[in-house]
């Protein structure tokens, strides 16, 4: 049977490192007070205005839906392709980085679809999407 021959030294909390961050501390605070009373001292009235909030927010994407008999929307407005390309026109006008998003009925032919996003991009839009969606994957059980 092994004898403890020797004692164990009680454990010590070492306090120096927790005595330095404190006066990092007090000098970052005390020298912070300082540049605070500093620009007190400066005889200049800053202007007051109203918190308005950004000067322009960034406008969601239009949608342009395309129906099976051949309409097109936008902002729940009928328009031909022409009016549909002078309206970006003059949307894009107010804000650069419109974006268009194009929603076709799944029975129209695609070459609806593609007069729109020409329109689109005759118009100066760059960020362009179609909209889709999953098909339901069907599961089919044999026995």
């Amino acid at each position: 049977m092994p004898l403890k021959t020797h004692i164990d030294e009680t454990p010590t909390l070492n306090l120096t490192p927790m005595i330095d961050i404190v006066f990092l501390l007090i000098i970052f605070f005390m020298v912070g007070t300082k540049f605070t009373e500093l620009e007190r001292k400066i005889g200049l009235e800053v202007p007051a205005v109203n918190d308005v909030g950004a000067l322009t927010a960034a406008p969601e994407r239009k949608v342009v839906n395309i129906y099976r008999d051949g309409r097109i929307m936008l902002d729940r407005q009928e328009l031909t392709i022409e009016q549909l390309q002078s309206t970006l026109i003059a949307a894009r006008g107010e804000y650069e980085d419109l974006g268009v998003l194009v929603r076709g009925d799944a029975e129209i032919p695609f070459q609806s679809v593609a007069s729109v996003l020409n329109a689109c991009r005759s118009a100066g839009i760059n960020e362009m999407g179609i909209s889709v969606r999953l098909a339901q994957q069907t599961t089919t059980s044999t026995r």
